[in-house]
């Protein structure tokens, strides 16, 4: 891939339309400054002081972020409490002009959210400290469920493509159930021109007629080999034909610095990761990978020049710490400039032997 064709793919982005379904948690961040601490006079505890507060889209939502970075329209569809959560989602995606008339709001649901206290030490460091957890752990009522899979049903037919987002370990207690999963696997198959792509923590395996995105762990899990520390590259290949093989579309297994494995056609093709340099924050790389690849396919791109988007849009959200990054149309290219400086000639991706 040149850069005639990469800017000719990102160009695209602004006409593709996306819905995102699956899991939106708020990521509640609190600045918390050690160097103002005190002493609680009821328990004799040190107690954090915050100076500041940030709220961003989390999950599902980090994908969302992403995308709209990237200057893709999006719809977000999931399950929310009516509640103040909920209301700082709902405000944090409108201000990033998404569209959230399908996202439901469910008094007797918690909105999914992550507390993250971040600490800054007396000499200027900062690292989290332990997340505080609000999700629900009982699973989806039915008439939410039925009202999820009519409304995939009437808005499929009105975008370019769907993003999974499957979050929630515990089984039907998210968004994405068997019965939404198999809609969406009816909806695939109604609609083959659509992009279909999901990730999942616990389930990759279990979706069909759906571009698959799992990690090395996830997708070794899925067919069930006991993944180790560092599984071997020849595991993770063949987890990914397997995979590929029931599916019957494309499977993206990204390992990590390594960059991605894509399996879409005969055996596997490696499109290495991009050289990036000083602190990093992998929170939410997979999520802009999606991102990249999902627009990047809508817009054109191979399986193979999607991964490379990817793997530079993931590239530069690394680099952005303590929080969940994102890359814009003209960073991505910038950084395809850089890495195109590093070597002679930009690589193309590696047939595996």
């Amino acid at each position: 891939m040149d850069e005639a064709r990469l800017e000719h793919l990102l160009e695209g982005f602004p006409n593709v339309k996306l819905l995102v379904i699956g899991d939106y948690f708020l990521d509640k961040y609190f600045d918390l400054d050690q160097r103002l601490g005190e002493t609680s006079l009821e328990t004799g505890l040190e107690a954090y002081q915050a100076t500041g507060v940030r709220c961003s889209p989390g999950a599902a939502g980090t994908v969302v972020n992403n995308l709209r970075a990237l200057d893709v329209q999006v719809m977000a569809m999931g399950v929310i409490g009516d509640d103040g959560h909920g209301y700082e989602l709902k405000t944090e995606l409108v201000a990033r002009d998404v569209d959230i008339e399908p996202l439901i709001v469910y008094r007797d649901r918690f909105t999914p959210t992550y507390v993250k206290p971040m600490l800054r030490e007396p000499d200027g460091r900062i690292h989290e400290l332990n997340r505080i957890d609000i999700k629900n752990r009982g699973p989806l009522p039915q008439s939410i469920q039925t009202r999820l899979v009519e409304q995939l049903g009437e808005l499929a037919p009105g975008v370019n493509g769907i993003v999974i987002a499957d979050q929630v370990p515990e089984a039907n207690c998210g968004v994405i159930t068997d019965q939404v999963r198999s809609a969406l696997s009816d909806i695939a198959c109604r609609h083959p021109h659509l992009t279909i792509a999901a990730d999942s923590r616990e389930r990759i395996g279990l979706f069909e007629n759906i571009i698959l995105k799992p990690n090395a762990r996830e997708a070794m899990l899925a067919v069930g080999a006991q993944p180790s520390e560092a599984p071997r590259p020849e595991q993770i290949e063949a987890a990914g034909a397997s995979l590929f093989r029931r599916t019957g579309r494309p499977v993206f297994i990204t390992v990590g610095a390594q960059g991605i494995l894509v399996f879409a056609g005969q055996g596997a093709q490696r499109v290495p990761g991009i050289p990036v340099s000083g602190p990093l924050d992998i929170v939410g790389a997979g999520d802009s990978v999606m991102a990249g690849i999902v627009a990047s396919l809508c817009a054109g791109a191979t399986p193979a020049e999607a991964a490379w988007v990817g793997n530079l849009v993931a590239s530069i959200t690394v680099q952005q710490i303590g929080t969940t990054g994102t890359a814009s149309r003209p960073q991505v290219l910038e950084r395809f400039r850089e890495s195109a400086q590093v070597t002679s000639t930009w690589p193309h991706a590696q047939p595996r032997p």
